[in-house]
């Protein structure tokens, strides 16, 4: 290294030992000897038996999480008189073995795509546990919905509605449980990408009247996109009308929210009964809770956001003359992602001079954006640490980064890391247990990491690791 120290953000922190809590899962701890373990397993081991990069997934921890939200959400909402449904985001990560798991804690299992329906089926969730998503649903993927008999279909658009309506019509089957999808208008979490209730988006229906506003158009006159298609909903047989639906967004710190979500969907659904005299059963609030990706951040509290979402339901269902509703919520990141690390090895370790008197320290890995996006994707920011050994040497600042054809290809943009860094080292990145996996992609023709669980000493690989044969499978030409 040259050149004067660099200034690090104000958001790094010197966090030289690894110890368990967040951004780590749990199980995570560093021994005397320097060497990380997971769920009791050394990463050397990890990375001996099952190569890097690697997703390694503690298992204890994703069930801890998993009880812990049902636990939290069922005694907040017993207290305001309701039930609860918590269903597992599968989007976050989804697996065989981490279907059961999470349905083996209490939890149903949220779907959005035919793929992700199959691997829930696939671990023996019944039908009635799921739920299926989607703005853009095939007719192969609604009629495996209903072949499978899940408990709800989310409907998305008015063109939706008739189709899964005629759908069911040519089946001649019973009515398909559906709820309404509708965006309050209330813009939450991180990134504009994964903000997904404001109205410039792809996602639900409107909740805002084309005449007037809604504290003022009166019931009749209500023509949202929203209530237009709850009452096609109830205007067709083939539909059994479950409830109304809401996602604000993603990774949220600030419970307020939810509360104003809350507010209105109950207010539509306070107009819907007034209007037609029907009271639907469930809300859904979505999920969107956010966890800790850096040292020193604070994940939202299950018990303290549920206390707070409860209160607020059952505020607002008083304050338009309803009783409270069955409740569900859908977390997805909160569950899965700090019970995950990704692993890798360390390659190529370069500084570069990006100031006068200034050096960053390049740390390349064997993997990088093909098996997390989301830094390119999103900005998103990550702590990484040396875990295969302990070192002694004082801090530098460092950008890991991956092995892609691209400038972008970062996997953690800053972060403090020892000056004596080097190849062959192994590094671990904490909290990619949920979209690491999911957003893989096979870019400049990477294979993808598999996914090892690791619980009471021993590891298992939920996921293989693809190779080169796989790639040239899918090659007809080859």
């Amino acid at each position: 290294m040259t050149g004067a120290a660099p200034q690090p953000s104000a958001h790094l922190h010197d966090a030289g030992t690894v110890v368990p809590g967040e951004p780590w899962s749990t199980g995570v701890a560093r021994g005397d000897d320097g060497a990380v373990r997971v769920g009791g397993v050394d990463v050397r081991d990890l990375a001996a038996q099952h190569g890097t990069p690697a997703y390694v997934l503690d298992e204890q921890d994703l069930r801890t999480r998993a009880r812990t939200y049902r636990r939290a959400f069922a005694e907040a909402f017993a207290q305001v008189g309701a039930d609860v449904d918590v269903y597992y985001a599968g989007k976050a990560f989804l697996s065989v073995a981490v279907a059961r798991w999470v349905h083996e804690e209490g939890l149903r299992v949220d779907t959005a795509s035919g793929g992700e329906l199959a691997v829930a089926l696939r671990a023996g969730v019944p039908g009635a546990d799921i739920g299926l998503h989607g703005n853009n649903k095939s007719d192969d993927e609604l009629t495996t919905a209903l072949d499978a008999g899940v408990g709800r279909i989310i409907v998305d658009s008015l063109v939706e509605i008739e189709r899964l309506a005629d759908l069911v019509a040519s089946r001649g089957g019973a009515p398909a449980p559906v709820m309404v999808r509708v965006t309050t208008g209330v813009h939450a979490g991180g990134h504009e990408y994964i903000s997904t209730a404001h109205e410039d988006q792809k996602f639900g229906l409107s909740l805002a009247p084309t005449r007037g506003t809604a504290d003022t158009v009166a019931d009749a006159d209500d023509d949202s996109p929203a209530m237009t298609a709850l009452l096609a909903v109830l205007a067709r047989p083939e539909l059994r009308l479950l409830g109304i639906h809401s996602h604000i967004g993603s990774q949220i710190l600030d419970p307020s929210g939810f509360a104003v979500a809350a507010k209105s969907v109950l207010a539509l659904r306070a107009r819907l009964a007034r209007r037609t005299g029907v009271l639907v059963a469930e809300v859904d609030l979505g999920g969107g809770y956010g966890i800790a990706y850096l040292p020193g951040e604070v994940a939202l509290d299950p018990d303290r956001i549920a206390k707070e979402i409860a209160a607020s339901v059952a505020d607002s269902a008083a304050e338009v003359g309803t009783d409270v509703p069955r409740f569900s919520i859908e977390p997805g990141r909160a569950i899965v992602g700090p019970a995950g690390l990704t692993l890798y090895t360390v390659g190529t370790v370069k500084p570069v001079r990006v100031d006068e008197g200034l050096t960053r320290l390049y740390v390349s890995v064997d993997g990088g954006m093909s098996d997390n996006i989301r830094p390119a994707l999103y900005g998103a920011r990550y702590h990484a640490e040396v875990v295969g050994r302990l070192s002694t040497a004082d801090r530098v600042l460092a950008r890991v980064v991956g092995k892609h054809c691209e400038s972008g290809d970062i996997v953690v943009h800053e972060v403090l890391l020892p000056g004596d860094v080097r190849a062959g080292d192994l590094l671990a990145v904490a909290a990619t247990g949920a979209y690491g996996r999911s957003m893989a992609s096979n870019y400049n023709l990477l294979t993808r990491p598999p996914v090892v669980a690791v619980a009471d000493g021993a590891s298992r690989v939920l996921v293989r690791r693809e190779t080169v044969a796989d790639l040239l499978a899918l090659d007809t030409d080859a």
